[in-house]
């Protein structure tokens, strides 16, 4: 999992003065101590004093001084919006009695600011500066503008700071991606440059501060009668999404029907229905956006409640952006403004699960102890970060054609500090389910390897260790067979480390998967050439040993019947 890191802008900012005789614009950006960047976030705001009355350079000024004193003195615990309410409300006040003296009269000015916090921006905005987001090649407007609706009076504020005694700011939030260009405008820029000549300027990807440059003298240039301020902030790096954050995401997205094989949603046209399981319906697709095959997961409701459905989709959307394993399948990340309903996208794997490879016959003994071991090291992933997934089986694990391997479905896993599924919903297979499972537990690492050692069983006889079992079934646990009792060229190392692993006592299992690792790659080599006779000890060496014990007691017993 990638660590949690912070957030990393690169700034821009120009403010030209145009054929005004004095720049009554004002912007500023604070980046903060790496203290007030985790706690608090970074704050960007541009103000643009109303030219009607007096001093309106210095109540823009004071307008983001206010913001950035104010935003860094509130408890970081009251959230960035009110943290930017509260200072701005007080200045308003202040600004707007100012107004009514004979220094500031009639002082106003339009106020637009942002503040970045983890993997959101958080959006305040009076008057007609705008705020801006470039992202995937497209820009949208996230402000309105406070003015007249007459065509000939949309020179003429109704809202900005000190016009009102009471300020009434709008509010917005935006989910971030990397590679993001946020830009804020007084009107100077935006009045004079269409939507679509700022895209272009935006979109030619130079620099911050050579953009906002950019921008300006594009308005200047292109007859602009007023100030020309421009701000962009480049997002360069996210910090690791967190499980609230994409929760709330998913909270907000209605269940849908998937759609049928041709038809489209948000741009993923869909081709065929790869399966349809218990929890989801699963489709093949083509994104549109940059034509990759990919993978759309679609919720069934018929058996988990809505609530546990959201919160498996948003565990499964943050592991498979923050696990970096080569043997756990990854996100194909989908822009939150793009996504209408709730699915999650994967990429697209050719090849087949644990499963269909078993179905057709058992792989060659090498070949299966390196899968074997691909699939532990997928698991070991997980559990480095105190992640447990919970569901581990033939299913949920999918071999390449290139001889790799990817551990798949971690909408059930169990994360630290993460709000759990109800008692009645804990997730799990019957047959792969460790014996403590049945008495309660949630799941935890060594249930994962519990799970891990019935799947090896499998993999490498075809047989169920304690017996196939079905949902309404309690298994009754013994001691397992040897997994050589069914395919004896199984050596001895093989045969233990799968009975180590699926130990009814939980004790007596390994202390972690790295130790089960161990044992499969320091077993030794695997003969390629014909198949050896496998001796008793190597093939059942608790019976083995067994033998040789009756043997020398009865060899003991005759000894004293011969005296």
């Amino acid at each position: 999992m990638r660590s949690e890191g912070e957030l990393v802008v690169a700034v821009g900012f120009s403010s030209q003065l145009g054929p005004r005789e004095e720049n009554q614009d004002f912007g500023g950006v604070h980046l903060g101590s790496a203290l007030e960047r985790a706690r608090h976030g970074i704050i960007a705001a541009v103000a643009d004093g109303v030219s009607g009355g007096k001093a309106g350079r210095v109540a823009a000024e004071l307008a983001v001084r206010a913001l950035i004193e104010g935003f860094y003195a509130m408890p970081d615990t009251i959230g960035p919006a009110r943290a930017m309410q509260e200072p701005m409300a007080a200045y308003n006040r202040w600004l707007h009695s100012q107004g009514r003296g004979e220094i500031m009269t009639d002082s106003a000015t339009t106020f637009t600011a942002l503040a970045l916090r983890g993997r959101r921006a958080h959006l305040v905005h009076v008057g007609d500066s705008r705020a801006w987001r470039f992202s995937g090649g497209r820009l949208a407007c996230l402000t309105t503008d406070h003015v007249r609706p007459e065509p000939d009076l949309r020179h003429v504020l109704i809202r900005a700071l000190g016009i009102e005694p009471e300020l009434r700011l709008d509010h917005g939030e935006v989910e971030l991606a990397e590679h993001d260009r946020l830009l804020l405008t007084s009107d100077g820029i935006h009045g004079v440059l269409s939507a679509a000549r700022i895209a272009a300027i935006l979109g030619e990807n130079a620099s911050a501060e050579a953009t906002a440059e950019n921008l300006a003298e594009a308005a200047i240039q292109a007859g602009g009668r007023d100030n020309a301020t421009a701000l962009v902030v480049d997002i360069v790096r996210l910090p690791a999404p967190d499980h609230d954050g994409i929760l709330a995401g998913v909270s907000a997205l209605p269940f849908v029907e998937p759609p049928r094989p041709g038809e489209s949603i948000d741009g993923f046209r869909a081709e065929t229905v790869l399966s349809e399981g218990r929890h989801a319906v699963l489709l093949t697709a083509t994104d549109t956006e940059d034509g990759s095959r990919v993978v759309i997961k679609f919720p069934r409701r018929e058996v988990l409640s809505e609530r546990a459905l959201r919160l498996a989709f948003a565990r499964e959307m943050l592991l498979a952006q923050r696990i970096a394993s080569p043997f756990v399948l990854a996100a194909h990340v989908v822009r939150p403004d793009r996504q209408s309903a709730l699915y999650g996208v994967q990429p697209f794997l050719e090849g087949q699960t644990m499963e269909a490879r078993m179905a057709r016959g058992l792989p060659p003994l090498k070949e299966a102890v390196d899968l074997a071991i691909k699939l532990i090291r997928g698991v070991a992933a997980l559990h480095r970060l105190d992640v447990v997934h919970r569901d581990i089986k033939p299913e949920n694990a999918i071999l390449t054609p290139d001889g790799g391997l990817k551990l798949i479905d971690l909408g059930v896993a169990r994360l630290p500090r993460v709000e759990d599924f109800r008692v009645d919903e804990i997730p799990g297979t019957p047959g792969f389910m460790a014996p403590e499972q049945f008495e309660g537990n949630a799941g935890d690492a060594l249930t994962d390897q519990f799970a891990l050692g019935v799947t090896l069983y499998r993999w490498f006889t075809g047989k169920w260790p304690y017996g196939e079992q079905e949902a309404f079934q309690r298994p009754r646990f013994s001691r397992a067979v040897p997994p050589s009792r069914h395919r004896p060229e199984i050596p001895s190392w093989l045969d233990d480390a799968i009975l180590t692993a699926i130990e009814v006592d939980r004790d007596a299992r390994f202390g972690d998967v790295i130790e089960m690792l161990r044992a499969l790659e320091g077993g030794g080599a695997l003969s390629h050439g014909p198949k050896r006779f496998v001796p008793l000890v190597e093939r059942n060496p608790v019976l083995f040993w067994q033998l040789v014990s009756i043997a020398l007691g009865v060899a003991l017993v005759a000894s004293l019947v011969a005296r």
